[in-house]
């Protein structure tokens, strides 16, 4: 028999978890067992971006090993402070899309919420990393607005939670502006975008469980997985609580120069997905923004992985390769020469 806690002291856990994260480089270092050198370069791109690592997801790095693939997602390093050509600070025009604050409409039939400026865990190939939140979240004064925007767009039919990342709110935040959308009649879907489950699992509770299944929308959830290390026994047991709770589960990956850009990798990475009950979806090229451009992979060696993954795994393991264009009306799918 599992035993079901209550929704409060759950609540508290993964606030806890999300107050321990460590935040300072030299920290990172010393509990990595990691090189002192590396210390003034990361404090400087540090000042521009903080670090931010939440304690489980170090636990899934190997201590001394400066290429480790989940410690290159969030160590601060000189490259960021690099001026590179293309690389800008809004690389897919999101402030052009905004019809209301908070409120992204680049797609068809779909909508995004900026409903937080917060994370759990500081990737440094963020492509918001420089977004003016302070200016464009979907902070309460704004609701009335978006909501009206909602209602005259029946076109609109999925809702999409983003942020910085949505769970960082309480659940009563996240009910409440569940419950609105809910009544909204052409509304369908409400897709929530998260880190939180992998590097936070224990975000995944019963509180959040109740709201995000107690409307009418179809509950979606795309977790942000780049690499098979990511995932262990905690991270799956809080994708079988969404799964059994009828969430339905998609992985967003993006495709990292020193991470996964390897077809071991990204095989890896696919079956794991597959193990935890979550469907490979999206492997994005990195959004050129400034300071990540030594995470980039060219799109001619994006392909050329994308063939031979597609030689070698059954369709379903098979996320769709894709780059987001600036004024296009949707994502823009890469398809190899096999």
């Amino acid at each position: 028999m599992i035993t079901r806690l209550n929704a409060r002291s759950q609540s508290a856990d993964w606030q806890r978890a999300m107050a321990r994260a460590i935040t300072d480089p030299a920290e990172l270092l010393r509990r990595l067992q990691l090189d002192p050198a590396l210390l003034p370069a990361t404090r400087q791109a540090a000042r521009n971006f903080r670090l931010r690592v939440p304690l489980a997801y170090l636990g899934r790095m190997v201590p001394g090993d400066p290429h480790d693939p989940l410690l290159r997602q969030v160590l601060p390093l000189g490259e960021e402070c690099l001026e590179v050509p293309g690389f800008d600070p809004d690389p897919v025009n999101d402030l052009a899309a905004m019809p209301v604050p908070g409120l992204l409409h680049k797609y068809h039939g779909r909508a995004l919420l900026v409903t937080s400026s917060a994370c759990a865990i500081h990737c440094r190939y963020c492509f918001r990393r420089h977004f003016p939140y302070q200016n464009a979240a979907a902070i309460r004064e704004h609701w009335p607005r978006i909501l009206m925007y909602l209602r005259s767009h029946p076109e609109i039919r999925e809702v999409i939670f983003s942020g910085g990342d949505p769970l960082t709110l309480t659940d009563d935040r996240l009910a409440a502006l569940a419950v609105d959308l809910a009544g909204i009649p052409h509304l369908r879907t409400l897709r929530l975008h998260s880190r939180l489950p992998i590097v936070v699992p224990e975000r995944v509770d019963q509180a959040l469980l109740d709201w995000f299944t107690g409307t009418r929308l179809h509950p979606v959830m795309v977790i942000h997985t780049n690499h098979a290390q990511e995932l262990d026994g905690t991270t799956r047991a809080a994708m079988e609580r969404l799964h059994l709770a009828g969430v339905r589960l998609f992985n967003q990956a993006v495709l990292l120069r020193g991470v996964n850009d390897t077809v071991q990798a990204l095989t890896d990475l696919s079956h794991a997905l597959f193990d935890s009950g979550v469907q490979p979806y999206y492997l994005h090229l990195l959004d050129p923004v400034k300071g990540a451009a030594h995470f980039a992979v060219d799109q001619e060696t994006a392909l050329a992985l994308m063939a031979t993954l597609t030689r070698q795994l059954p369709g379903y393991l098979l996320p769709r390769l894709v780059r987001d264009i600036p004024g296009q009306d949707g994502k823009i799918t890469l398809v190899p020469t096999l």
